[in-house]
Order: C-alpha cells, then sequence, then structure tokens
C-alpha cells in the first residue's frame, strides 16, 4: 500500500519546470535611435493629434494645494510636488501619410502620402529626399480619404525655438484620432502649420511619457540585474553570478544567468503622468543664469509630475494615456520653487 501512494506521487509530481523569474526588458541592447517610434495609440472620438514632444530641460518642486477629509471635514493642505520641465516648441506638419488595413499581411500599408507646399529649411539637414509633392498629390486626396483606415501626421521639430542649441530637427509620425474621414480633413488642413501643446493637452490630463533612457555603458552583472556579491573567498570573482549553466548542458541557455552587458539607452515608457501646468511664458520656471546643462526655456513648456526618462536635452513623447479613460484631474499651484541646482 505504501509503494502505491510512493506510485502515485511520482506521477503527480511535474517532470519539467518553467525557468524562474522573469525576463523583464529583453534582449537589452541600445535603441536604434535617440527618439522612439511610437506606434500604439489610444482610441478616442475626438479628432486631434494623439501625441506631442518636447525637450526635457531640467526639474522644479511646487506646493500644491489638496483637499482631503479629516473627521467628516474638508481640509486644504500643501503638498510638496516635484515635476519635470519640457520644452514644447511648436511642431511644423510636413506631411500627412494615409494607412489600409492589409488582411493577407495582417497589417498597415501605406499607400498615400503629400507634403506640403513649402518646407522648413533646416530640414534638408535631417533629410534630403523629402521634396513638395502637393501639386502632384492633390487630384488623388479624394480617393485616398475614402480608402483610408488610419491616418497620421509627418511632422518635424523646431528645435531653433527652443533654448536647446540645435538646428537638425526630428522627424516622426502623429497619429489623428477621432472619425477617420474627419481625421483626414484635418490633417490635409494642418499641412504646412503648426501644432501647439495647448492645442493637444491640457491642465490636468494624464498622459504617457515615452524616451530613450540615459545611456550607462557596459555594466557588471550587479549594477545591470541587482544581484548580491559572493563571499570574498570566492574563486573566480566578488561581483560576478558564479554558474552560468547546469552541469550537463553543454552551452548557457539564453537569458536565463545575469551576465555583463548594456546598460540604458534603451526605449522606456512610463504611464499615466499628470500635467500639471501648460504655459507659454517662461520667466515663471527659469532659474537664474538658466538650467544646468540645457539653458534658459524660449517657448511654450509643460511641467509633468514626477520624473521623465532620459538626460537633458532629450526628445520627450507625450502621448494620450492608453490604460485609463481621458480623466482631468485638476492641479492647484500655489506656488513654483526654483533653485540654481537644476
Amino acid at each position: 500500500l505504501i509503494n502505491y501512494y510512493l506510485d502515485l506521487l511520482l506521477l503527480m509530481v511535474k517532470k519539467s519546470k518553467p525557468r524562474a523569474g522573469s525576463k523583464a526588458f529583453w534582449p537589452r541592447k541600445r535603441a536604434k535611435r535617440i527618439y522612439p517610434r511610437v506606434s500604439t495609440y489610444p482610441k478616442i472620438d475626438k479628432v486631434i493629434p494623439l501625441l506631442f514632444a518636447g525637450y526635457k530641460a531640467g526639474m522644479v518642486h511646487l506646493i500644491e494645494l489638496r483637499k482631503r477629509r479629516v473627521e467628516k471635514k474638508e481640509v486644504e493642505e500643501e503638498v510638496f510636488v516635484p515635476a519635470t520641465v519640457i520644452e514644447t516648441p511648436p511642431l511644423r506638419v510636413i506631411g500627412v501619410r494615409a494607412y489600409k488595413f492589409d488582411v493577407n499581411k495582417k497589417g498597415y500599408l501605406s499607400f498615400f502620402e503629400i507634403y506640403a507646399k513649402e518646407l522648413p529649411e533646416n530640414l534638408k539637414r535631417k533629410i534630403t529626399t523629402i521634396k513638395s509633392n502637393f501639386d502632384k498629390m492633390k487630384d488623388k486626396i479624394e480617393e485616398a480619404k475614402n480608402n483610408a483606415d488610419k491616418v497620421r501626421l509627418i511632422v518635424c521639430t523646431q528645435p531653433w525655438l527652443a533654448g536647446i542649441k540645435k538646428k537638425k530637427p526630428e522627424v516622426f509620425e502623429v497619429e489623428v484620432g477621432g472619425d477617420v474621414k474627419k481625421a483626414f480633413d484635418y490633417a490635409i488642413s494642418m499641412l504646412g502649420k503648426e501644432i501647439k501643446v495647448s492645442e493637444v493637452f491640457q491642465e490636468g490630463q494624464l498622459i504617457d511619457v515615452i524616451a530613450v533612457t540615459k545611456g550607462k555603458g557596459t555594466q557588471g552583472p550587479i549594477k545591470r540585474f541587482g544581484i548580491k556579491r559572493q563571499f570574498h573567498k570566492a574563486t573566480q570573482a566578488v561581483r560576478h553570478s558564479g554558474a552560468i549553466g547546469a552541469q550537463g548542458v553543454g552551452r548557457v541557455l539564453p537569458a536565463s544567468i545575469p551576465m555583463s552587458g548594456q546598460l540604458g539607452f534603451q526605449t522606456r515608457c512610463e504611464y499615466n503622468k499628470r500635467i500639471l501646468k501648460i504655459s507659454s511664458d517662461p520667466s515663471i520656471i527659469n532659474p537664474k543664469g538658466g538650467f544646468a546643462h540645457y539653458g534658459i526655456v524660449r517657448s511654450d513648456y509643460v511641467l509633468v509630475q514626477g520624473s521623465v526618462p532620459g538626460p537633458k536635452k532629450r526628445l520627450i513623447m507625450m502621448r494620450f494615456a492608453i490604460r485609463k479613460p481621458n480623466v482631468i484631474i485638476p492641479s492647484n499651484i500655489k506656488e513654483i520653487v526654483i533653485t540654481n541646482k537644476n
């Protein structure tokens, strides 16, 4: 009887075990370019660009007045809130691209592309192949409007309007929300015009922040994965992961053991960041002498609660929140505290 139960227990025990731990972001290699490509957007009913971009200038902190209930009474209290300053000069719409869903390839393929009559002079510093084709493609606009399943703006940044000393613009796509035909009409009407951040976002709105993080080069497994140091009498090394595989396996299993390699300079997204303030008056937040390693903010800017990925001067993508509905949490700022250590 004992042998019977032992055999039954052996049958119940799994012969294989899945790998322990999470790969998290894998492979941890360098991003392909210094600003990210955003391919996923939320679905909203309003015809509006779903993304805006700006340059990270530095951080400030502010005092916000918030209400909370204490013994069935509403009490107003002061709360310390750290905030990141993102300078957002207007984006210039240089083109419109329409996509159609392809059943066989199971994806969206671009079939229509039109560029504005007048393009920025500094655009040649980035791409020399873009030329105006408005007169050639204007007769095909109505046909493309009826066949489009998705519409995106082709925009370029204008860093020469910001405090950052840069002339080469960044070029990327921004999807337009709402009904496709209305979005197409809006996109064509915006050709050659500028979009301001106040036309896209509003104060108190939740957004997602997407950027390429700070690059830290090649680092060891302790800093890269957070493993513990070995005993001081370890034979190989103290800051080492020890055994890198089983005795019977003739190779190192991929992503199974922490090893040294690239750390940082990877595309990351942080969800549900709150916009505290949108303003075109930079004198409110400019410290004396400007932000360290950036300079003086000269155009529109956004105050985002908390920190955002990436170093100063890096392009930060701000997208409509994809994990929550369009919630507005109004901010009541009492004071913005500026120091020269930004």
